[in-house]
């Protein structure tokens, strides 16, 4: 082989191992949103952020997510959205809107300033609920997850 065959050679195989090394490098570039219908999500009632970060093993870096609930707390809806408002209780301007998918669960990778907003659900039936204090967090399930503060709603 040719010195500069071999060179490039190298050249490729060092840079396909740098890319496969780093491929979370690019992690929090990749779009990864709940869409009405979808059944691609996973893990019910635990904290999405967790793996879905930019050293997590999750596809995308979510910046709002969580599971929601039947009223009975074991099932969880299949359908519905999210929205998140500068006001409390449904109030003030909409900012995001964010569905359900078939599974229970909402997560958006999209920039999201969730600082100061107000979530407000709602489920199948048109039923909502609306949170009274602004989010401190956009991994809702680090506080509504698997335990007893679930979110449930019809």
């Amino acid at each position: 082989m040719k010195t500069s065959n071999r060179i490039l050679f190298m050249g490729l195989i060092g840079g396909f191992l740098f890319l496969s090394s780093c491929k979370k490098m690019f992690a929090c570039h990749e779009e990864n949103i709940s869409s009405a219908g979808a059944d691609d999500s996973h893990n019910k009632g635990q904290n999405c952020m967790q793996c879905h970060v930019s050293t997590g093993e999750g596809e995308g870096c979510f910046n709002v997510a969580g599971t929601i609930y039947q009223t009975d707390l074991q099932n969880t809806v299949n359908s519905g959205i999210v929205e998140l408002y500068t006001g409390p209780n449904g109030t003030g301007t909409l900012k995001y809107t964010i569905d359900i998918d078939s599974k229970g669960n909402f997560y958006t990778t999209a920039n999201v300033d969730y600082t100061g907003l107000y979530p407000k659900v709602t489920g199948p039936s048109g039923a909502s609920i609306s949170m009274g204090s602004p989010l401190s967090t956009g991994a809702c399930n680090s506080c509504h997850g698997s335990g007893s503060n679930k979110i449930g709603i019809d």
